[in-house]
């Protein structure tokens, strides 16, 4: 039977996720030459090479993706336990780590965390802001915050959002220079203000009115991947936005922009906290997601 260390299998993430034997020298306190050593060592007694190794960087062979996908599962499984473990004492602590939508983090921000961490202070929670739709298993988070529609099924979903409208908006000035689109086939004659996942992906715009349903691939002079600085584009009379409603309610109630086509502008089930379903989850996150649920109850949410 080939065994490693837990120390070795912890080196061999380190080196897979900073792609650097220097890099990962440093965030685990040891000498480059060390880590290659042991790294070497541990290829020797699996008989397979796990790394691929240039003078400037690190990459995984194919055998080495299918061990740190294994190995990540297991070391995760085992910090999970000693944070129980230690959770046990009077003071609940841990690290929440999530990947979040910008707009799902502030509502979480302004209504839950501020209680929660005076609550729990030796709980550390950490939002990573993206706009790509990650794996949160693979890439290392303990839950996601998506819309409804966006959570993977084989995940518990906490739903703490009201349901989001999508609107396409612009401002008085824009509208007295171009006119008004009448129907969402105009939009395509129109100077949009485009939104770009960080997946390189251009969203398109998904327009229903009943059972009626149409998405457009929008032109313009301008691509954004950010929400609020479309809001601001949208402001400054460049163009016509796609954003949600809650993004703009004070401009559409100022007038400093106008609801284009609200018959075409669509509901979506509101924003979630999820998690892995077959995963016991560790204190700290459990906690967090009782946070949620109960200020959730409080806001007479749909259904």
């Amino acid at each position: 039977m080939v065994r490693a260390g837990f120390s070795e299998l912890n080196a061999f993430v380190a080196v897979a996720d900073s792609g650097s034997f220097s890099a990962a020298a440093r965030s685990l306190d040891v000498s480059p030459s060390a880590l290659s050593h042991s790294m070497k060592g541990l290829e020797g007694r699996l008989g397979v090479r796990l790394l691929n190794r240039t003078t400037r960087s690190v990459s995984l062979t194919e055998a080495g993706e299918h061990l740190l996908v294994r190995v990540r599962a297991a070391l995760t499984g085992l910090d999970e336990a000693l944070e129980e473990t230690s959770s046990l004492r009077a003071r609940p602590s841990g690290s929440i780590r999530v990947s979040a939508a910008e707009s799902g983090t502030a509502i979480l921000l302004r209504h839950v965390l501020p209680a929660f961490l005076i609550k729990y202070p030796d709980i550390h929670v950490e939002f990573v802001i993206d706009s790509r739709m990650v794996d949160i298993v693979s890439d290392g988070f303990d839950a996601g915050i998506r819309v409804h529609e966006d959570v993977p099924r084989d995940m518990i979903a906490v739903r703490f959002g009201e349901d989001v409208r999508f609107a396409a908006v612009a401002s008085p000035e824009y509208i007295k220079r171009y006119s008004k689109p009448l129907k969402p086939a105009d939009l395509l004659k129109h100077r949009c203000i485009r939104f770009r996942f960080e997946s390189g992906r251009i969203y398109r715009w998904d327009l229903r009115k009943g059972s009626g349903e149409t998405s457009i691939d929008v032109q313009g002079p301008l691509t954004l991947g950010n929400i609020n600085m479309m809001v601001e584009a949208a402001l400054a009379g460049i163009g016509i936005a796609w954003v949600p409603e809650h993004s703009i309610a004070e401009h559409l109630a100022s007038g400093r922009l106008v609801d284009l086509l609200p018959k075409w502008s669509p509901s979506f089930a509101g924003l979630c906290l999820y998690y892995p379903a077959n995963r016991h989850p560790p204190t700290a996150l459990r906690l967090f997601v009782e946070a949620i649920r109960e200020w959730a109850s409080t806001q007479k949410l749909p259904r």
